[in-house]
């Protein structure tokens, strides 16, 4: 034994999977997978960011290509471990308010990420919305274990 408690911790309910791109949305899928019980319900959501006025990077049919492209990697993982798969292409100009928005209205057990990796600039851009999320939590939020140390 190396020390570590172990903790048993299943999703029985309805969760929402915020999922940025096709290699989270696999990675977070993956690191969910061991916590849902036969009745668990994944809700994976992608928000494609208004510009609030400015025009837009992407157009909105290549934004929700992209985010048909995270969702079909996403729901790969999940394949006979939970209840339901369903997904959500999300707008709005506030990443975590729009994430909490939808937990609300969709009624969610909880708001489950696996935080993200990388350089040290990309922390600093994902790192706010982790933390974003677990200071401004409208419902229970649950940081996964990172699964590719």
């Amino acid at each position: 034994m190396d020390g570590r408690r172990t903790m048993v911790l299943t999703f029985d309910g309805r969760v929402l999977v915020p999922v940025a791109d096709p290699d989270d949305g696999e990675r977070t899928a993956a690191a969910l997978a061991p916590y849902l019980g036969p009745e668990s319900s994944v809700l994976f959501v992608n928000v494609i960011e208004k510009a609030g006025g400015a025009p837009d990077k992407a157009s909105v049919e290549q934004r929700e290509d992209y985010a048909e492209e995270i969702f079909e990697r996403a729901r790969g993982p999940l394949a006979d471990r939970a209840e339901s798969v369903e997904t959500a292409i999300l707008f709005g100009t506030d990443v975590v308010e729009t994430i909490f928005d939808a937990a609300e209205e969709r009624d969610v057990e909880a708001v489950v990420f696996e935080p993200r990796g990388g350089n040290r600039f990309v922390e600093l851009l994902t790192g706010d919305v982790a933390r974003r999320l677990v200071k401004q939590a409208a419902v229970p939020v649950v940081a996964l274990p990172r699964t590719d140390d």
